[in-house]
């Protein structure tokens, strides 16, 4: 690997985006597979692929953006991290809910409640878990 990108792997904010980014993928990528294939319906979908993507992201967090592993046990971690899923879970199956009312395409009420739920889970971590 060439210096630059071991250098931007490196940074714990680019891991953080990445382990983000590919958990939002995941989420929509689950929430499109469910719908499609007619597993679930879309609020039940949403809220289901928001839950298996949030593992997903706990775990890569974990031990890939922060190294937890070596200084940190899930017993001091998960506990914050559910707290926060669960209100994160609720934020997105009540906003995807009432943007799937209104607009024509599930996937377009899902990218709605992706944002609302990112800036409310940002406002949590900054005031709640890492205030100063």
């Amino acid at each position: 690997m060439s210096p630059l990108l071991l250098n931007i792997w490196n940074s714990r904010f680019f891991r953080f985006l990445f382990v983000g980014g590919t958990a939002t993928v995941l989420q929509m990528v689950l929430l499109a597979a469910f719908v499609e294939l007619e597993l679930m319906e879309p609020v039940v979908a949403s809220a289901v692929s928001y839950v298996l993507s949030a593992f997903y992201n706990y775990t890569a967090n974990f031990y890939i953006t922060f190294g937890a592993a070596k200084t940190k046990r899930h017993i001091e971690t998960a506990p914050k991290f559910i707290l926060v899923s669960a209100f994160g879970v609720t934020v997105n199956t009540l906003v995807f809910a009432i943007a799937n009312y209104f607009l024509d395409f599930y996937m377009l009420a899902q990218v709605v409640a992706i944002v609302v739920t990112f800036l409310t889970n940002y406002v949590l971590h900054k005031f709640w878990i890492y205030r100063s």
